[in-house]
């Protein structure tokens, strides 16, 4: 069995973790750190909830002064990196709000190691003013991780994390960070900045549509990110975004030899196949999808795209075939009725079929 991301934080880590703290402030007690950390419900914990039960555990055997408590937890953390060293940037959200100097030098020491993307949006919110002029100081900094916080931190949307509703009203506090960051030249950052244009296109999609279109063509590594950071769009079918990245209106392009598995039991899978034609000599540059329409409780549907593929076809026909399970996962549940699959071409849905899942 695969390992859980939680699991990250065993009792061997606790109990490293322990020995170094007590290493660096003799006063710590490993005993009750260790006892306190491992009550009866810590197996049924997730990720981040073990990640603050450490944090809030720390918060009671270390320095009650913040500054110290920091100072001490920074010679500690340079033992740990990438999920175990997410609880460091933890404790500055649990016990940093209050002094933002101390935090926003603890944030930027701690993103080297993991990230801090998770307490600053705390911060921002409080103190949106002063951390807006800190994400452009951190975007002109000569460390990539500190750059790429400046566009991660404020990310309208970011997973896993409080969101920031007047970035996903009105982005245009955050956009000249994303404009100084959007040649950079670490993938790592222009990723980010990707990540968040993809944030804001879901609630302000003509803001991401215009950025697009001045960004494109400044060079390769630009038109990645753009792409990136334009892939909701393009699994909307945005006409405007179809056609900045060169796909054509599917007018001549039919879906034949069309089926579908009509019938299957709940944690099978369906098998589809179909055939693109065109009486063109090649087919040219598509990006090819299927939109699986699923049944939800209560009657109601819900939809969700899926890519097969993308490139430049130099036949006139191309045959594709495709599974899809329904084996239960745990980012969605499934219901039995009729469902259905349709194939999309460059945005555009040219063929449906339904099919039905039953019981087992």
């Amino acid at each position: 069995m695969a390992e859980l991301l939680k699991d990250v934080f065993d009792r061997k880590f606790i109990k490293s973790l322990a020995a170094d703290l007590k290493e660096s402030y003799p006063r710590f007690d490993k005993t009750v750190f260790i006892k306190a950390v491992f009550t009866k419900d810590w197996p049924e914990k997730a990720l981040k909830q073990r990640m603050r039960h450490i944090s809030e555990n720390m918060q009671c055997c270390l320095p009650s002064d913040y500054k110290k408590a920091i100072s001490l937890l920074k010679r500690v953390s340079d033992n740990y990196s990438e999920l175990q060293h997410l609880i460091f940037p933890d404790f500055i959200e649990l016990c940093g709000i209050d002094d933002l100097s101390t935090s926003i030098d603890a944030m930027a020491y701690f993103t080297e190691k993991s990230s801090s993307e998770f307490p600053i949006r705390f911060f921002i919110i409080k103190y949106e003013k002063q951390m807006l002029t800190q994400m452009k100081k951190w975007a002109k900094s000569k460390n990539e991780h500190r750059r790429r916080l400046a566009s991660e931190g404020c990310r309208p949307r970011l997973p896993w994390a409080i969101a920031l509703p007047k970035y996903k009203n009105d982005p245009s506090a955050i956009l000249p960070i994303l404009e100084s960051l959007k040649e950079d030249e670490s993938e790592y950052v222009r990723r980010s900045v990707a990540n968040n244009l993809n944030d804001i296109s879901k609630d302000n999609p003509n803001v991401v549509i215009e950025i697009a279109k001045k960004w494109k063509g400044i060079s390769p590594e630009t038109d990645k990110l753009v792409k990136h950071g334009c892939r909701t769009l393009l699994k909307q079918g945005e006409p405007k975004i179809i056609k900045l990245f060169g796909f054509r209106e599917p007018k001549d392009i039919e879906v034949k030899k069309f089926k579908v598995t009509k019938e299957i039991k709940m944690g099978e899978e369906i098998e589809f196949a179909f055939t693109l034609n065109t009486n063109k000599k090649k087919l040219g540059l598509l990006r090819i999808e299927y939109i699986i329409e699923f049944v939800r409780q209560n009657n109601k549907t819900g939809k969700k795209v899926f890519k097969i593929s993308e490139g430049h076809y130099a036949e006139n026909e191309r045959m594709i075939t495709k599974k899809h399970s329904f084996r239960p996962i745990s980012t969605r549940k499934y219901y039995v009725g009729q469902h259905s699959v349709s194939i999309v071409v460059n945005g555009i849905v040219l063929s449906t079929k339904k099919f039905i899942i039953k019981n087992k």
